[in-house]
């Protein structure tokens, strides 16, 4: 079987000062949609999928402030933090 191109693993990498900032976003706007009782998880991730931004409150800003970062660099960060999760081990 011949191997071309599109059977080689990509790499992706965004440096450390994007990731405080997801998180730093990502921790704001969670906090500004509970302050407004919304499903915070639900609310992010109809964003996550439709890139429409009025799945975000306004209330504190938040929807300017997740717009001011890719979707992409929002996942990233959420992806590493779930599988550090999983790696570390479980405190009770």
């Amino acid at each position: 079987m011949i191997k071309g191109p599109q059977d080689e693993t990509m790499l992706f990498h965004v440096g450390p000062e994007k990731e405080t900032e997801a998180r730093r976003i990502l921790r704001e706007v969670h906090h500004a949609l509970k302050d407004k009782g919304y499903n915070a998880v639900n609310q992010l991730v109809g964003y996550l999928l439709s890139g429409d931004p009025t799945y975000i409150t306004s209330h504190r800003n938040a929807r300017a402030l997740i717009r001011e970062i890719e979707r992409d660099e929002l996942l990233e960060e959420l992806v590493r933090h779930y599988l550090a999760t999983l790696a570390s081990p479980k405190q009770q």
